[in-house]
């Protein structure tokens, strides 16, 4: 359980920051006929609910955001087209815009910083936007990352440029569309955790990422996990599940 968080809600509540009904949302949850909020996952799980928007209509967005942001509940909001994020920007002000992740978010109070660095590194600059989809979930869960771009395999001799930089991080996040090669070279010279990202980048027989998906599974690379194809949020995921384990100072669940 995460105790920090519970601690800082009954600061808040303490403190009249935030309302009964407000703190008790927290605990239990928001439910509507359509939607059903999963508020105290961060105290399960050290992290809030996520927002999955690419499938969702303008009014469900608008709908799930004046819910979550009434009861003051931090949430980002992923795979928003700029349509989408245009129309968000405009109806709720305060809500941070991260066009070039696709993505929004909103914290009444700033994530509070967490132990570990994550590396991740992109095989070209076109999966740059997948990049920073996880740098900015992992940013909203309070883990520091940074981005190596443009260093695949078909230039090989930029990857061993940044080679020695990359030994002082906790976890190796891959991104790579093509034929997914890069994730293999990295898992064969890194002892870290690494996680693949395949990426929908590609000509006909890429078939949209599958290819890249299919060679990062099958990587004769021991260790490497693989998320689903541009699935950046769910890498940065598993980095912080990752992260919060190895620095957990109790065994408490």
């Amino acid at each position: 359980m995460d105790k920090d968080y519970l601690n800082s809600l009954i600061d808040k509540l303490l403190k009249n920051d935030i309302s009964k009904d407000q703190f008790v949302t927290y605990l239990t949850g928001i439910f509507s006929d359509e939607f059903k909020f999963d508020t105290n996952r961060k105290l399960r799980l050290g992290f809030h609910e996520f927002i999955f928007g690419e499938s969702k209509t303008i009014q469900q967005l608008i709908e799930i955001i004046s819910s979550l942001e009434k009861n003051r509940i931090p949430f980002i909001c992923t795979k928003l087209s700029d349509e989408k994020i245009d129309v968000i920007s405009k109806k709720f002000p305060e809500v941070e815009a991260i066009p070039e992740a696709g993505m929004v978010r909103y914290f009444f109070t700033p994530p509070s910083p967490k132990k570990g660095e994550v590396a991740i590194i992109t095989a070209g600059s076109s999966d740059i936007p997948i990049a920073k989809e996880a740098m900015f979930t992992l940013d909203s869960c309070g883990i520091k990352s940074k981005i190596f771009a443009d260093v695949g395999v078909a230039g090989v001799h930029r990857f061993f440029n940044i080679k020695d930089q990359l030994y002082s991080y906790d976890i190796l996040i891959v991104v790579a569309g093509m034929e997914g090669a890069l994730p293999s070279l990295v898992a064969g010279l890194f002892p870290q955790p690494i996680i693949a990202i395949p990426t929908s980048i590609g000509y006909g027989t890429a078939l949209n990422g599958f290819t890249a998906l299919f060679a990062m599974l099958t990587s004769c690379a021991n260790g490497v996990t693989v998320v689903n194809i541009n699935n950046g949020f769910g890498a940065a995921m598993a980095a912080f599940r990752i992260l919060q384990n190895k620095y957990r100072e109790d065994t408490d669940v």
